[in-house]
């Protein structure tokens, strides 16, 4: 039977990390309080070193190996995060560290790692098939293999995440966080269990990649035949052993969210939080904002991330203001006559919509003689706003053929 992580591994971990981790802002969040009718606070681990939480567990896990361990250096899989963990943690700790990354991993994860002055292999597509990797390589060479997760020392780690969050609140009651393998979720609900039994501790995962549900529904860990999701950090398609065994034990409900929820969330972080957070890191808002859950307030949301990659930023804006019906692509099909493109958009202006993009088509097979097909990319102000100039176009004649928000 494995036995749980204690609060005293915890604190040993935490006096460990003086120095080198900063203990994260707390910061309100007048979003979420409104919206939850409670107190709503974000726990800035996006703005840890390393831009993640991640530092915490392997700067434990690798400060306490031995010199015959620390001569073979170390190695760890990752898609961002843990590798920029590993590679910061090795480098104060001084021992050579190889990262495996999935060979789509974000450009800048992977260029903050090799900063960092780890040796960066690009092996699988998957968080997964880059352990694998690992795990070879640490059985041919000697290298001690830092999990992700699964690991005593990890959790440890991860955990004293939750001491600050009971010290900068002491009346929370629901702490939220992301889920991926569960080494974070499981050493917060060690530290907040132990010394506030009545603190709800509750998981977020992604929808297309939530292997932590039907793995507590079999009583084991499950592997997901497949998984996708723009929250590339938890993306682990398998709880740990010793990660499952926490959560059943100690947290109280793991939920899914989709990758729309993602993106709004994101959008109000970024709008009205003023945080860049990448999507891993949003999932607890995202929880939150979708009522994917419900809590009692006041309520801790853990940002457990920041390291995005500007491209994606950029798809998700986009995508998170087509969630919020601020962004809307719409065709609309109409006669190919002088001045209809300008009475188009003058239909658009007199509702206070903003063109962002136009496209005037008129090769499409599909089209009559004399038809053409304009393409428009549109701000509105919401779904109301967007619902309005969708029936106003209609309305004045025009045949909107597809509308949708993307």
């Amino acid at each position: 039977m494995t036995e749980l992580v204690s609060l005293d591994e915890v604190r040993a971990a935490r006096d460990l990390l003086d120095g080198v981790v900063r203990t994260t802002p707390l910061e309100p969040s007048r979003p979420l309080s409104a919206a939850l009718g409670g107190p709503a606070w974000l726990k800035c681990e996006n703005l840890q070193r390393a831009g993640s939480y991640k530092v915490r567990g392997a700067y434990v896990r690798i400060s306490r190996l031995s010199e015959a361990e620390r001569a073979g250096g170390v190695v760890a899989a990752s898609a961002g995060n843990h590798a920029q963990g590993v590679a910061l943690a090795a480098g104060l700790v001084g021992i050579h560290a190889t990262v495996f990354m999935p060979v789509n991993a974000p450009l800048p994860k992977v260029a903050a790692t090799k900063g960092y002055g780890a040796q960066v292999e690009l092996v699988g597509n998957t968080v997964d098939e880059s352990l694998v990797a690992a795990q070879a390589f640490a059985e041919r060479f000697g290298a001690v293999l830092i999990h992700p997760f699964d690991h005593r020392d990890v959790i440890a780690g991860q955990g004293t995440v939750a001491l600050e969050i009971l010290e900068q609140c002491p009346e929370v009651r629901t702490i939220v966080t992301g889920v991926g393998g569960g080494g974070l979720v499981s050493g917060m609900a060690v530290a907040a269990k132990a010394l506030r039994p009545d603190v709800r501790v509750i998981g977020v995962q992604a929808a297309s990649a939530a292997a932590f549900p039907p793995s507590l529904a079999a009583g084991e860990p499950v592997r997901l035949p497949s998984f996708s999701t723009i929250a590339d950090g938890i993306a682990v398609g398998r709880p740990g052993e010793l990660t499952f065994t926490h959560v059943r034990k100690l947290v109280d409900e793991v939920v899914t969210v989709a990758e729309e929820d993602i993106s709004r969330a994101l959008l109000m972080l970024l709008e009205r939080g003023k945080q860049v957070v990448e999507p891993a890191g949003a999932v607890g808002v995202a929880a939150l904002m979708s009522g994917a859950v419900q809590v009692e307030t006041p309520v801790v949301a853990v940002l457990s991330g920041g390291n995005i990659d500007p491209l994606l930023m950029l798809r998700v804006i986009e995508h998170g203001l087509a969630a919020a019906g601020r962004y809307l692509r719409v065709t609309v099909r109409c006669s190919d006559r002088p001045g209809q493109l300008a009475s188009l958009l003058g239909e658009i202006a007199e509702h206070r919509a903003n063109v962002v993009d136009v496209e005037h088509q008129r090769a499409n097979p599909h089209l009559r003689l004399g038809e053409v097909e304009v393409a428009l990319s549109v701000e509105t102000r919401g779904v109301a706003h967007s619902d309005s100039l969708i029936s106003a176009l209609r309305a004045s004649g025009y045949q909107v053929v597809f509308a949708a928000e993307v």
